[in-house]
């Protein structure tokens, strides 16, 4: 048995936590300095923790590598197979123009521009992240705002923004089962906390995007619809994720908040002449006239309501228990490892869910919706195997960000560094937002930043006294706020609309909204630890 030891760099704490770090710092250099590809900088900080961890922390090389093969198959299943569906049946979409239909539809719902961008950017760009995640919203959203008349860089600019609130539940709530894996604390905690500080993020959005959109006149003319759309959307992610499943917590949100915004009765007037002409400067596009059949229509919105049909279906209690026998539980081998008080951890035994996965409910979900939208079998087959070719870099990079989390967590390199941070003492609970923003901002993913900080997180909230949900859940919800000026999603976002080379008119139109919204979540948090919002907590 490897029992991890927190000062073993000359007996100091100092010492010891300097050393640890040099994985983590190895990434963000790498990434925000060097500028180098995602998944090269993963593996590169994933030899220097194999490394650390053999030679700094006495862990055997059998075990690190072992414990490094843990987090890869981690990444692989159920991380990347969630990935990988969901942007499966959204590819198969695209194959069939029934997601061109389906853009024409939200075309429809409103000529306001203003609302046009709250069902699109906000609603849609939910959605889109609850079923894939990884800078699909943004693309997606960005071409459809140009495809009805925005200016380029506007598409762009709300497109990022929109996608903050529904983040940490994104990709059927792969940041959070992450955030839960990584740490050891039971999923429903992570998710019950988190989802008591992102539904705030997602009151606010909607009032900043109409803003975005037409100055003070949209904010003054639309704050109703605005602010009816983000209460409903808030209140549905916290029903779900706290209630329900964090897997639907987005899902659930983005459906209700459409559908409170559309049941507004200002919602759906036309626009008045003077606003659509000051802010649709773009080009529209020439078949948003076009009328489709009613049957193509429904056919269209199909795949979204079949989702959500086989994910409600997995939570009727028979239903999930029967799920939950599929399960297999064994030791994982050559690897027996202890914390600093001598007690196994977790990690020694893996968990693969083979049914009750969110990957494999989404597969089942894309089987029936290629049936439903006239998909044949060897189609879906190149298509799920040209989704696996354009996500080759993704799973490289978070199969080897997760490897890495794991070498770190098991060699005891995240406990030293989570008790040499845990100094800062009642401050860790406002600065915890920020290490999660930190790492989106650097890797593009909420995912891997909870890799890389949640056990850290933890470590420091368990010795500072505070509550290590509450810390974990702040990285999440901290790091959503990054998402719109890593570097990542301001490419996607350039490329998308047509605007390569221009990141930097982007990054200094996103910035002051990301650092104003991270100042937020840090007060809210930092109340969260204490008597002010301490009754929201669990």
């Amino acid at each position: 048995m490897f029992v991890q030891q927190l000062e073993p760099v000359a007996d100091s704490l100092a010492l010891s936590a300097l050393v640890a770090s040099l994985p983590l710092v190895t990434v963000l250099v790498l990434l925000g300095a060097v500028r180098m590809k995602a998944h090269r900088a993963g593996l590169i900080g994933l030899a220097v923790a194999v490394l650390v961890g053999w030679l700094a922390f006495g862990m055997p090389v059998g075990q690190t590598l072992s414990a490094g093969a843990h987090g890869v198959l981690f990444g692989l299943f159920p991380i990347m197979w969630i990935v990988v569906n969901a942007l499966w049946v959204y590819r198969m979409t695209v194959r069939t123009q029934h997601f061109d239909i389906l853009r024409r539809s939200f075309g429809r719902v409103s000529d306001d521009p203003r609302i046009q961008a709250l069902v699109i950017a906000f609603c849609f760009g939910a959605l889109l992240e609850a079923l894939a995640g990884f800078g699909a919203p943004v693309a997606i959203c960005s071409v459809m705002l140009v495809a009805l008349g925005f200016d380029p860089v506007k598409a762009a600019v709300i497109s990022l923004v929109a996608n903050t609130a529904p983040v940490a539940f994104g990709a059927m709530g792969t940041p959070v089962v992450t955030l839960a894996q990584v740490t050891g604390l039971p999923l429903d905690d992570v998710a019950t906390v988190v989802g008591r500080q992102t539904p705030l993020l997602a009151l606010v959005v909607p009032l900043i995007l109409v803003f975005l959109v037409d100055g003070k006149r949209g904010l003054r003319e639309t704050w109703l619809p605005a602010l009816v759309c983000g209460v409903a959307f808030a209140v549905a992610q916290f029903a779900a994720s706290n209630f329900v499943s964090a897997q639907l917590a987005d899902i659930a949100a983005a459906l209700v908040g459409a559908g409170a915004l559309i049941a507004v009765p200002g919602a759906r007037r036309p626009a008045a002449e003077p606003v659509r002409a000051a802010v649709l400067t773009g080009v529209r596009s020439e078949d948003l006239d076009q009328e489709d059949p009613r049957r193509e229509v429904l056919r269209a919105y199909a795949p979204y309501a079949l989702i959500v049909a086989v994910f409600s279906l997995a939570q009727i209690p028979p239903v999930k228990r029967l799920l939950a026998e599929a399960t297999q539980v064994f030791d994982w081998p050559l690897l027996d490892v202890a914390g600093p008080d001598g007690e196994p951890v977790g990690a020694n035994v893996f968990s693969l869910p083979l049914l009750g996965t969110g990957g494999t409910l989404v597969l089942f979900a894309g089987l029936v919706t290629a049936g439903v939208i006239g998909v044949r079998a060897g189609t879906a087959a190149r298509e799920w195997a040209a989704t696996v070719h354009e996500l080759r870099y993704a799973i490289l990079t978070v199969t080897s960000v997760l490897a890495l989390a794991y070498v770190m967590n098991l060699s005891g390199q995240a406990a030293t560094i989570g008790q040499s941070v845990a100094a800062a003492g009642a401050g860790l609970a406002f600065l915890s937002p920020v290490l999660g923003w930190f790492g989106v901002a650097v890797s593009g993913s909420d995912t891997s930043a909870n890799a890389l900080f949640g056990a850290l997180q933890v470590s420091a909230a368990r010795e500072s006294g505070l509550s290590p949900e509450l810390l974990a859940a702040a990285n999440s919800s901290g790091g959503v706020l990054g998402k719109m000026i890593s570097p990542q999603n301001l490419t996607i976002a350039c490329a998308a609309v047509g605007l390569a080379g221009r990141e930097g008119d982007l990054l200094r139109k996103v910035l002051p909204w990301s650092l104003g919204l991270l100042l937020v979540m840090c007060l809210v948090v930092m109340a969260q630890s204490t008597a002010v919002l301490g009754w929201m907590l669990p």
